[in-house]
């Protein structure tokens, strides 16, 4: 097998309430984010992954490598299986400093495992001046910082995070979370990660996966999904949609950057971004409203022509979600989402195929 094949998880399990039953392919690289309410069979999801429950007709090979084939007979114990496996709360050896963690994990892994350096982990997560410190002598961020490290020691085949920063206050988060965009740009192993935070999700995956009641409803490019099978799952507040661009000029007397998506710009805070740096911009569904024609005399200053795409029901019956199909003349589109009252939407006589402007009153930097 080549270890740039996607990996497979497939298994059954029986839940208190449901059963679970997954069938999922993941990318050979980046983050893989697991999302879904509470209960929802996440955690369950990684378990099964690293061998510590044992579901039916299991299929799992990661990376290339195959753990487990309930039609062969085949199961890896947990301690066989190439992995590192990081939680909420860090577990590290308080009778050892940083360096000693670390030491401990890489003997672990055995000769047999070739893979990122223990210079490259350190440099990676920026620990060097930590090695030497006790454990009960780091903050809660460099705690997982460290358990980040230690897991990535043994040379694994993919590293599972199972609510990582929950245990962390935002600052904290804040912390992490640019470390966390450093492990996904730049190694070469894939990521099973669970969350609740939706600001998690906009700021780390590649790929989400929608869980609910132990079943995938959807899983695939992050942009995409938000905007469609995840939507339900999200509180109305957090309804939006997720762009990804690149800073193309600043404007340094209003203090702005213009960020260039599929399908058109946005003229935004200037974050400092370099021009041409890739990045992500949130917009929420509350922070668009539309109109049927071109808007003049107007402060919203982001105003994208664009096509109704579909307009449903929402979670109130005083109001709608409309998506917008944003396209700039080629074959690359983006689609954003507007909460609107359900009077407006007849008012307007709002329908698919429709030609509209999007007014942007709000958006950000996902950072």
């Amino acid at each position: 097998m080549n270890a740039a094949d996607p990996s497979l998880i497939r298994f059954s399990l029986k839940r208190p309430t449901f059963e679970m039953r997954i069938d999922l392919a993941l990318p050979a690289r980046g983050i893989a984010v697991l999302y879904g309410a509470s209960g929802c069979g996440k955690t369950s999801l990684l378990r099964c992954v690293a061998g510590l429950v044992r579901g039916r007709d299991s299929l799992i090979r990661i990376h290339g490598q195959l753990w487990q084939d309930d039609s062969q007979g085949i199961f890896l114990a947990p301690w066989q299986r190439p992995l590192g496996y990081v939680f909420q709360e860090a577990s590290l050896f308080d009778h050892l400093d940083v360096g000693g963690n670390l030491s401990y994990a890489r003997k672990r892994a055995g000769p047999q495992q070739p893979g990122l350096a223990m210079e490259g982990i350190i440099d990676l997560l920026g620990i060097a001046p930590l090695l030497a410190r006790r454990t009960h002598q780091l903050s809660g961020g460099e705690r997982q910082r460290v358990a980040i490290a230690r897991a990535l020691a043994s040379q694994p085949r993919i590293l599972l995070l199972d609510e990582p920063l929950a245990s962390l206050d935002a600052a904290r988060r804040q912390e992490v979370l640019p470390w966390l965009e450093r492990l996904r740009d730049q190694l070469l192993i894939p990521m099973l990660y669970v969350t609740h935070a939706i600001a998690e999700v906009d700021r780390l995956a590649d790929t989400l996966v929608v869980l609910e009641q132990g079943r995938v409803v959807a899983a695939g490019p992050t942009a995409a999904t938000l905007t469609g099978a995840a939507l339900a799952l999200l509180p109305d507040d957090d309804a939006g949609s997720l762009l990804e661009g690149s800073v193309r000029e600043r404007d340094a007397r209003w203090g702005l950057a213009r960020v260039a998506f599929a399908g058109g710009s946005l003229w935004l805070t200037d974050s400092g971004a370099a021009i041409g740096q890739r990045v992500r911009v949130r917009v929420l569904a509350r922070d668009v409203s539309i109109a049927t024609e071109r808007p003049t005399g107007t402060s919203i200053q982001n105003l994208l022509p664009c096509t109704v795409q579909q307009v449903l029901a929402g979670t109130q019956p005083s109001q709608v979600l409309v998506h917008l199909r944003c396209a700039d003349g080629g074959d690359d589109v983006s689609i954003l989402l507007a909460r609107i009252t359900a009077r407006a939407a007849h008012m307007l006589a709002l329908a698919p195929g429709m030609v509209a402007w999007a007014q942007v009153k709000s958006a950000a930097l996902v950072e």
